[in-house]
């Protein structure tokens, strides 16, 4: 890492796909004895109780409404607000470095630096690039992607691109699956994941779904993530269909149930993809319908055409799923030809590829 960076800033908020990855970057270049603040949005800041240990700023923002000409005025002031907020900061605080992980919660920071002629740069994981990212790129100084087949990107602006990978926890990194690897194991154990945005209408679905698999004599282990006021309701239904499961809430320690199971059901974030592949677990890719320019669906397509999963739009699932299923019990080789795949990708170069390219842009700078 080049010695004359000693501080920077993470723009990050919103969802959990843009919180997530900007946490463990924080964590690595704390690693590497970097001062890191991290900026976010009221929405991200639910995501990052767990992260006490960083140091993390609130700053407001908003998307543009364009409902009507009172929310739009309202939004703008308050983008307008954010931005000015934002110079003041960097001011005080003075980074060599800003980085900006998407969403509209990362923008007026970036917007900020531009203007204070501090170097910044975004890092976009998905396979459509962001609305925010996509007016910010003409000023960014380098955009880090996890896919060089990045959508959305004007040719003029393709130079700018740097494929450095998924910026996932470490753990997950260095994590070590055995037992999900067992074939002659009768039961199908499926981790079900998809946060807040998911667990409605999974919590709706899947157990009718499950209850034809009982019927249709296929030994099931479900565990499953779920909103706090779903888990009576599960557990419930679980109970009533005798069927083994685990229900749990949404948690860091997720890595705890990836050496249990042998296939998982998934909503299509990147940041949650790229950990399901990494530690080399078949899934099933169920994209949100309503995800910003259609994104979570072509990450699901793009897993699919390279054999690294399953994708099942959710308008599909209750008539798809369970032949799927059955499908999987009737033959486990179809899994071990998707684990087989996913032994060929591997994310464990993304911290070093950071490093190198971080490097060269202060270098220029400087």
């Amino acid at each position: 890492m080049n010695s004359k960076l000693n501080k920077v800033i993470i723009a990050t908020g919103g969802t959990g796909g843009h919180v997530f990855p900007a946490c463990s970057l924080a964590r690595h270049l704390i690693d590497k004895k970097i001062n890191v603040q991290l900026t976010s949005d009221k929405r991200g800041m639910k995501y990052l109780k767990n992260y006490q240990d960083l140091n993390i700023i609130q700053i407001s923002s908003s998307t543009i409404s364009k409902k009507n000409i009172f929310n739009f005025f309202i939004s703008n002031l308050i983008i307008l607000y954010s931005i000015f907020s934002s110079i003041v900061f960097l001011i005080f605080n003075r980074p060599n470095l800003v980085f900006g992980m998407g969403g509209y919660s990362s923008f007026p920071i970036c917007i900020g630096a531009k203007i204070l002629r501090i170097p910044f740069i975004i890092y976009e994981n998905n396979l459509h690039i962001g609305k925010a990212n996509k007016f910010l790129i003409p000023f960014a100084n380098k955009v880090f992607v996890s896919h060089l087949s990045l959508e959305g990107v004007s040719n003029k602006y393709k130079n700018k691109l740097c494929k450095i990978g998924n910026i996932i926890r470490k753990e997950i990194l260095n994590f070590n699956v055995i037992s999900n690897k067992d074939s002659k194991d009768e039961k199908l154990k499926i981790l079900i994941l998809g946060g807040s945005q998911a667990a409605k209408i999974f919590a709706e679905e899947l157990p009718k779904i499950f209850e034809k698999c009982i019927n249709a004599k296929i030994p099931l282990k479900i565990y499953q993530q779920c909103l706090p006021d779903q888990n009576e309701f599960l557990s419930n239904i679980y109970k009533k269909l005798n069927l083994d499961c685990e229900i749990f809430n949404f948690n860091n320690n997720i890595t705890k149930y990836f050496s249990q199971i042998n296939l998982a059901i998934t909503r299509s974030g990147s940041s949650m993809l790229a950990e399901l592949i990494n530690v080399k677990i078949p899934f099933i890719s169920v994209p949100l319908p309503t995800s910003a320019d259609n994104h979570q669906l072509k990450n699901a397509i793009y897993y699919e055409k390279n054999q690294y999963s399953y994708l099942i739009e959710e308008k599909d699932l209750s008539k798809k799923l369970f032949q799927l299923i059955k499908l999987i019990h009737e033959d486990r080789t179809l899994l071990e030809e998707v684990v087989n795949k996913q032994m060929q990708y591997s994310d464990k170069s993304v911290y070093r590829n950071i490093d190198r390219e971080i490097s060269k842009v202060i270098n220029e700078k400087n």
